[in-house]
């Protein structure tokens, strides 16, 4: 069978991961704290013995997240908070490990514990916040929450705990599956003071929808393209061999 068909395959399967991706950033173009994914194609040539490759596929990749900042949302709720400039909130995973999100719009679950919005214990100094029945909560700028205790006037306000706050190097950062950040060595990010937050905020997601939309609809056509090779492959294919037959 003609190589030429090969090619085309690996294109074609190549652009649909690649709108794939695409399709995933523009379905979180309304969630909180996202990170949109970059996607690239390179050609990777295929080796047989000494001497140079006899034929180049394609390959997509997602090398890394886009970490321009999103827009800043007011929402006006005590319990919401949005990182001004560089930095994540610590969070813990499903699997007991630490990660990072920009997502900042918690809440509080029926045991104390402050939580994102998809149940993730946001994490303290000490392990995860746990806020006691309160008047009135508060999240300062450098992550301190503080309450006032039911029945107490302003001035019995106390601290409760502190969001901690990490900026790991970015170029040491992926996303998993999930969502979440995490340092490429495995290892746990150390405290930031430099990181401040926005109470009353959070931070949207930094997706443009326009540019994703046009990129999808770029890679369709690409698609078609590989799609109408693998066709002609397939024709010139039967037509030799209907000339070895004649022959």
């Amino acid at each position: 069978m003609d190589k030429a068909l090969f090619i085309a395959m690996t294109g074609a399967k190549h652009n649909m991961l690649a709108q794939a991706n695409r399709a995933n950033n523009l379905a979180n173009v309304s969630t909180t704290g996202f990170r949109a994914d970059f996607e690239q194609s390179r050609s990777m040539g295929v080796y047989y013995g000494d001497g140079q490759p006899t034929r180049a596929y394609a390959m997509t990749e997602s090398p890394r997240s886009d970490f321009t900042s999103g827009p800043m949302i007011q929402t006006n709720n005590p319990l919401d908070a949005a990182i001004q400039g560089n930095g994540f909130f610590v969070v813990q995973a499903p699997d007991g490990t630490e990660a990072y999100t920009r997502a900042g719009n918690f809440a509080v679950d029926a045991a104390g514990v402050l939580r994102t919005a998809n149940g993730l214990a946001v994490l303290g100094d000490g392990g995860p916040i746990t806020i006691p029945e309160n008047e009135k909560v508060q999240i300062g700028s450098d992550g301190t929450v503080s309450i006032i205790g039911q029945g107490q006037g302003p001035e019995a306000m106390v601290e409760v705990g502190r969001i901690r706050l990490v900026n790991p190097d970015i170029q040491a950062i992926e996303k998993g599956d999930d969502g979440l950040f995490r340092q490429r060595d495995g290892l746990n990010a150390l405290p930031a003071a430099e990181v401040t937050l926005r109470s009353g905020m959070v931070e949207g997601s930094n997706v443009n929808a326009i540019d994703e939309f046009t990129q999808i609809m770029s890679l369709a056509r690409q698609y078609e393209m590989q799609v109408k090779l693998m066709k002609t492959a397939d024709e010139n294919s039967a037509a030799s061999a209907q000339l070895l037959q004649m022959s």
